[in-house]
């Protein structure tokens, strides 16, 4: 008789993981979740965080519920890479402040054998694909959506407001500068 043993996780290869979804949805405090659940696992860790996330700390990975976990500021993407030689599992918060480099960092990762995982905005303030995030996704092995809740009306938010004038794109900011909306809820400033 054949026994089936379900295969939840790749052997002996590389993967990506993408944590997605907008603020205040937990992105980060699952991102620190699977890292911590490696540490136990006595694998090496290292983490990343874009030099431009100075919100909560320059050495630290913060959730917006202030859970933390030590990890390094880079530039770009190329530095993760080099950065990485001997980990077996890569961290990758806000990964939407990077530039399209971090496609091909994060497959060199994977190909070398390592565990990547990412987390990132999906969609700016206007409600479109926040770029590198949507090719991310295309190559991950696995994606997760998270979900806030909207604060206008309490239904399950996807979109990030952005609450203060400004039209860049990129607008670093917290609670002082964005709310979780839903898609009817949620609207573009002027």
């Amino acid at each position: 008789m054949m026994q089936f043993v379900p295969h939840s996780t790749p052997k002996e290869t590389g993967w990506i993981e993408v944590i997605a979804g907008c603020m205040f949805s937990g992105k980060t405090e699952e991102l620190i979740r699977r890292l911590r659940r490696a540490k136990i696992a006595k694998q090496s860790v290292k983490i990343f965080k874009p030099k431009i996330d100075n919100r909560y700390s320059k050495d630290e990975i913060v959730s917006h519920s202030e859970q933390a976990l030590p990890s390094e500021i880079v530039e770009s993407a190329e530095e993760i890479l080099q950065k990485s030689k001997d980990a077996q599992v890569v961290g990758i918060d806000e990964a939407q402040f990077f530039s399209l480099d971090l496609i091909d960092v994060v497959n060199k990762l994977a190909d070398d054998g390592k565990r990547v995982i990412i987390a990132g905005l999906d969609q700016d303030y206007t409600g479109k694909p926040f770029e590198p995030m949507p090719q991310l996704l295309a190559i991950a092995e696995y994606i997760t959506k998270t979900l806030a809740i909207c604060v206008i009306c309490g239904n399950p938010a996807d979109r990030t407001q952005r609450t203060i004038k400004s039209t860049d794109i990129v607008l670093v900011g917290a609670k002082e500068s964005y709310e979780a909306r839903c898609r009817k809820c949620h609207y573009i400033p002027e």
